[in-house]
């Protein structure tokens, strides 16, 4: 599961909750007012009134399917699978500051990594070669700048930042609008596994559920909020990036725009979000002048709350990592000439997921140096 230590009966109560026909806020108020999803369960009939649950909700939370919630279970048992919860420490902490944040992710791949910072990059499914070639260089640059690239898996641009990203040797998460366990377009399937060995796919959504055209403004809500800020590179003007871009202005979030010519429709939705006040950007290096104030404080954030994670269990604080047996044959793996991830990865004996998280501590205590490009060295 997550990090957090979480009773059989209080995840089964969070998988009932999460199928249940409610919306998020009425799962999130339902949790905080009984303390926990157990509790919440338990007293259905007292909170019932107070959050005027229907005749729909009320059925599946007395008798939920319990098919359907085994095959829930089943799905978590693979080690490679997740469940963050809102009531989790390690729930991402720029999510749970929107005011729209879903109550629990499912998770495949490393969840650790929904905590680096991330800079969306978003744009038109039917983008023109410029606009792919754009999309490739941005991701690529923003990777090796020590940003996360965060995307919808949709064909265009979504596609197009994630490979390169990944061919990049960076990380890259993929936020979805369908269950975990489908992709959606399903000729990306090859890339989804890319992504969930290196990076993770993120889904509101329990396993099994479908795609519908209502998932995808919800999924993007979700890109927004992970991240530091959005890159539109291409979008007309009734694109869903331009919903994306929006909600990621909402949130405080800082909205990033390729110019383009004046007879190409897929511009005139950045050159529509530019007069709205988005950041009209050229380079990577732009955005990650920008950005660097934030990724900053989201380092100290993260330090913090591994400095007052519980011990018993918990992933080592970054002064403490360096100390582990584990993170120590890293050191020693390292050296202190250049090596990519890969490679390391292969002298450790390590999945690059779980390496990843390991060199990120490192990274924050000072002992590791990143220098772009998934290479790494030891800190002289």
């Amino acid at each position: 599961m997550s990090a957090d230590p979480r009773s059989d009966a209080e995840t089964h109560a969070w998988l009932v909750l999460l199928r249940a026909p409610l919306g998020g806020a009425s799962v999130r108020g339902l949790v905080d007012r009984a303390g926990s999803a157990a509790a919440a369960l338990q007293q259905l009939e007292t909170l019932r009134h107070e959050f005027r649950l229907g005749d729909e909700a009320l059925a599946w939370l007395r008798r939920p399917d319990p098919a359907r919630i085994a095959a829930d279970r089943r799905w978590l048992e693979d080690p490679a699978h997740s469940l963050l919860t809102w009531h989790d420490a390690d729930y991402p902490v720029l999510l749970r500051e929107t005011g729209a944040a879903p109550p629990g992710l499912f998770v495949v791949g490393d969840a650790a990594l929904l905590w680096l910072p991330q800079v969306a990059v978003v744009g038109a499914r039917s983008a023109t070669a410029g606009g792919l070639a754009n999309a490739r260089s941005f991701a690529q640059h923003l990777a090796a700048a020590g940003f996360a690239v965060t995307s919808g898996l949709a064909d265009g641009v979504d596609a197009a930042a994630h490979a390169a990203t990944l061919d990049a040797g960076g990380t890259t998460l993929a936020v979805m609008g369908t269950g975990p366990d489908l992709v959606y377009p399903r000729k990306h399937r090859a890339l989804a596994a890319r992504i969930a060995a290196g990076g993770a796919l993120v889904s509101e959504f329990p396993p099994g559920v479908e795609a519908r055209p209502a998932h995808f403004p919800r999924r993007n809500r979700i890109i927004a909020g992970l991240s530091l800020g959005v890159l539109v590179v291409e979008a007309s003007v009734q694109s869903g990036s331009l919903i994306t871009a929006r909600l990621a202005g909402e949130q405080g979030r800082e909205v990033f725009a390729l110019p383009g010519s004046i007879h190409n429709p897929l511009a005139r939705g950045c050159h529509q979000l530019i007069r709205q006040g988005a950041r009209l950007v050229e380079t990577s290096a732009e955005i990650v002048e920008e950005l660097a104030p934030l990724a900053r404080a989201l380092g100290e954030r993260l330090r913090h709350r591994l400095a007052v994670a519980e011990p018993a269990g918990a992933v080592p604080s970054p002064a403490a990592a360096a100390r582990d047996p584990d993170y120590a044959a890293v050191l020693d793996a390292l050296g202190h000439d250049p090596v990519s991830v890969d490679e390391l990865a292969l002298r450790c004996a390590q999945p690059v997921a779980a390496l990843s998280s390991m060199l990120l501590l490192l990274e924050l205590d000072g002992a590791v140096h990143s220098l772009g490009g998934g290479r790494y060295q030891r800190s002289r």
